[in-house]
């Protein structure tokens, strides 16, 4: 199987990226991952993949994309679903 698609990136304001990946799972079923780079130093992020803050699944791969795109598209969404992949992490720990 091959890996997941790049189907968008953008820069943060300060450095990092969000970018979105897909991979077609089979049985016309897609699973769609948000990721968010903070770093703004490529040197820094070698070796640590950039944290998945959000994730989408489904049959019609348009309707996957645009429920991720709305987080991507706008700064205030990203960083609230930073708060809350940190919060989860953090009760991940305790």
């Amino acid at each position: 199987m091959s890996g997941p698609a790049l189907l968008y990136t953008r820069d943060l304001p300060g450095g990092g990226y969000v970018a979105i990946e897909a991979r077609e799972q089979g049985d016309a079923h897609f699973h769609a991952r948000l990721l968010a780079e903070r770093r703004a130093d490529p040197a820094r992020r070698a070796g640590h993949p950039p944290p998945v803050i959000a994730e989408a699944e489904g049959t019609v791969p348009s309707h996957v994309f645009d429920e991720l795109y709305a987080i991507a598209a706008d700064n205030v969404a990203v960083a609230q679903w930073i708060m809350r992949w940190q919060a989860k992490r953090l009760r991940n720990r305790q």
